[in-house]
């Protein structure tokens, strides 16, 4: 229970892509998954008549773009994204590639979706409708909006509610994949967080953080010399652009092939534990407004910008809970009405005399239970937030009502309250979760490049 997160908010497939391809690489995020045949447009002027037959109202027919293992993407698939993207980035202001260029990085995105899509069918992954319904109510409620309003949102953008509800599906697919892959092999000791933050006292006097912009030129697995020295080529012919006085973001846009290029290659914030390797010590010694020269690194060749920095040095006190809970979860064997059912009869057993401790022992489903369901001293966010906000409409001594998470049904016990200074936890903290996501950024970065590189791919040109 302590490490109940609140679920990512999933809002744009284009920061899927940075999470997942330049992570590749994090959730926000929507895939474009393949829809229906677009409606016909306009009827065109009458053609000439051949035979007899006019000409007028033929519909070309939608064209196969690229083979991925045994799927195809189409024309339609393709163009559908690229109308998506160009709202995207007119939204953040970053100006288009070309169209060439722009079809090009929309279709390497569409194939590393679909390669991952298919690998994790492959392997048993699955997410059913309660799952995807469950994080659209979380999105909306996150953005303060009715269900109504949200839908209204996401349509206003020009994305039918149903396929936004199919790319949720596959972000929260690919982000298990991640988990399942990824997640669970990358370790961060307490020797490296020491370090880290010794490493930022000596350099900076206190906690730094830098906002970035990026450009990946990758360099496929197993290259040859002469593939390794074009991409080289490539980026420096993006720095050059660069030094020349070219908007950064309208060049990445142009010559990344990240996932977030074509939202002109930015980074966000990031603490010094989770940039990238290679961008570590450049970085560094980096002024707002500077660039790096070209960076090699296992996946390619990379263009760093540092944008601005902040501090983090400013004392946190924040008030803390002491609780307990009972929980009893909702999945395969239990459903929602049988698992509230008996987080109700639990609660009826306490009120007539019985201990919470013990009913924790005898029935929570939660690691706690062998404890009596003791949670220890739990700072703010550090459970979801509808366990948070009943929390702390709980004066101490009080037991709470049945409450609803996507755990499933709690009983909560608020036992006292504190306000503590906890700066130096925290800042261990801080550095504990950088480190191990920038270890996991780049391996699953890694991860998907290989996986994409295993798979059978054809590209097929307007001669095929």
């Amino acid at each position: 229970m302590r490490n109940l997160r609140s679920p990512s908010a999933f809002l744009a497939w284009s920061a899927w892509l940075a999470a997942a391809v330049c992570a590749i690489g994090a959730g926000s995020a929507l895939a474009q998954a393949p829809g229906r045949a677009p409606a016909p447009g306009p009827a065109p002027a009458a053609a000439p008549a051949r035979g007899g037959v006019s000409l007028a109202g033929i519909v070309p027919l939608d064209r196969v773009i690229a083979i991925v293992n045994d799927e195809a993407l189409t024309q339609y698939d393709v163009s559908e994204q690229k109308r998506v993207v160009l709202g995207q980035m007119k939204t953040q202001n970053v100006t288009p590639p070309a169209g060439d260029v722009l079809e090009k990085q929309v279709l390497e995105r569409l194939i590393t979706e679909r390669v991952l899509l298919q690998y994790a069918k492959e392997t048993g992954i699955r997410v059913d409708d309660t799952q995807v319904e469950r994080t659209l109510a979380r999105i909306a409620e996150d953005n303060k909006l009715s269900a109504a309003e949200f839908r209204q949102v996401v349509e206003r953008e020009g994305i039918p509610f149903t396929k936004y509800r199919s790319d949720i599906r596959n972000e929260i697919i690919i982000q298990r994949l991640r988990d399942r892959e990824v997640e669970g092999r990358v370790n961060v000791s307490d020797a490296e967080v020491d370090h880290l933050l010794a490493t930022q006292d000596a350099q900076s006097g206190g906690q730094i953080e830098y906002r970035l912009a990026h450009v990946l030129v990758l360099v496929p697995e197993q290259a040859s010399p002469e593939q390794i020295e074009a991409r080289q080529r490539r980026a420096q012919t993006a720095l050059q652009q660069i030094k020349s006085g070219a908007d950064f973001g309208q060049v990445a846009a142009s010559f990344s092939d990240a996932a977030d290029a074509l939202q002109g290659g930015t980074l966000g914030w990031r603490a010094p534990a989770r940039l990238p390797t290679v961008f570590a010590e450049p970085v560094r010694s980096m002024k707002p407004g500077g660039v790096s020269g070209v960076l090699r690194s296992a996946s390619g060749f990379h263009i760093v910008k540092l944008l601005e920095t902040r501090s983090r040095d400013t004392p946190t006190v924040i008030e803390q809970t002491r609780l307990r809970h009972i929980l009893v979860k909702v999945n395969e064997t239990t459903s929602n009405d049988e698992a509230k059912l008996k987080i109700d009869r639990i609660r009826e057993r306490i009120e007539l005399g019985a201990k919470f401790e013990d009913q924790a022992k005898s029935n929570s489903d939660d690691a706690s239970a062998a404890k009596g369901g003791d949670l220890g001293w739990v700072s703010p966010g550090d459970t979801v937030p509808d366990f948070e906000q009943a929390m702390n409409r709980l004066a101490p001594g009080e037991i709470s009502a049945a409450v609803r998470t996507p755990f499933g049904w709690h009983l909560i016990q608020v036992q006292e309250r504190r306000t503590q200074d906890v700066t130096k936890e925290r800042q261990r903290e801080q550095a504990r979760q950088a480190l191990r996501q920038r270890k996991s950024d780049e391996a699953f970065q890694e991860w998907v490049r290989q996986t994409r590189d295993r798979s059978y791919v054809e590209i097929k040109t307007d001669e095929q």
